[in-house]
């Protein structure tokens, strides 16, 4: 039980991250390889915010999703606005150059060690249960996870501007017609983006670490959520975040000595299966 659960919060860690590549690349189809360097800036901020500036742990959060957002408008409105209509390969060959410039602007900063986090004290320790024990932080993991997963379900489903950005992308000419600002549109989701990329770096500090070479080291993983839960559906991104999740930490659990290659050969039985992912839309032959 005990390593199902920490499979879960893991799983639940994996989707914090990965869900702002979830509306960029499958909401936007946009292939934004440099997710993982919004999520390590998400990562930096919190660092000094709490070990220089002296903020709370929480209140750090949402400071973070504010400033990696801010960037991402920045970014997305002299940049990547740029490539939307350009082909895939494009946008990969550019995001990756972004990405290695923030790898390099990192290493130039902060240099090439762990950065350390203290966490508060109400987020240590474990709650021993009968037959599980239960990582507190683990736990908080799991509670802001689905919290953000019922939230941007109820956004891009059940509100205006979901039903305005689903509009945007399937048929931006059409959507312009009928008076909608593609463009805002696209800043704002954007934004969404790049600032859930950063509260899932900020989160993920204590489990995954932070150093300059975080975006290389986990953006196939952040594919992957995306390709197995398939594209645009942040409630097929959250369970295939768990089935991962937990396939993963039981892999390594039982059979440590093949590393990380029981989550491959997951997703490529679930891609098998379903490979428009586990609630894409099935693509007509």
């Amino acid at each position: 039980m005990t390593v199902i659960f920490d499979g879960i919060a893991s799983g639940m860690l994996l989707f914090l991250i990965s869900v702002g590549l979830s509306v960029t690349l499958g909401l936007m189809g946009f292939v934004n390889l440099a997710h993982g360097a919004f999520a390590m800036l998400g990562g930096y901020v919190c660092v000094l915010l709490l070990n220089r500036a002296g903020v709370p742990f929480l209140a750090t959060l949402p400071l973070v999703v504010v400033v990696v957002a801010l960037v991402g408008v920045v970014l997305e409105r002299t940049l990547y606005r740029r490539l939307y209509g350009a082909t895939h390969l494009d946008q990969v060959l550019f995001s990756i150059g972004l990405m290695l410039m923030a790898i390099g602007a990192a290493h130039y900063s902060f240099g090439d060690h762990q950065q350390p986090l203290v966490l508060p004290q109400f987020l240590q320790g474990q709650i021993n249960l009968p037959g599980l024990d239960l990582g507190i932080y683990r736990l908080f993991l799991v509670i802001v996870g689905l919290a953000i997963a019922a939230g941007l379900e109820l956004l891009i489903w059940r509100t205006r501007f979901g039903a305005q950005l689903r509009a945007a992308v399937d048929n931006p000419t059409a959507a312009r017609g009928l008076g909608i600002d593609v463009g805002r549109v696209f800043t704002f989701a954007f934004a969404l983006g790049s600032g859930l990329a950063g509260l899932g770096g900020a989160l993920g500090v204590e489990v995954l670490g932070l150093d300059p070479g975080f975006p290389v080291k986990y953006i196939v993983y952040f594919l992957i959520v995306v390709a197995v839960g398939g594209s645009g559906s942040i409630k097929g991104s959250l369970l295939g975040s768990l089935i991962l999740g937990v396939a993963d930490v039981a892999g390594k659990y039982y059979v440590p000595q093949v590393g990380a290659f029981v989550i491959y050969a997951v997703m490529v039985a679930m891609l098998i299966v379903r490979p428009e992912g586990l609630f894409g839309r099935r693509v007509a032959r």
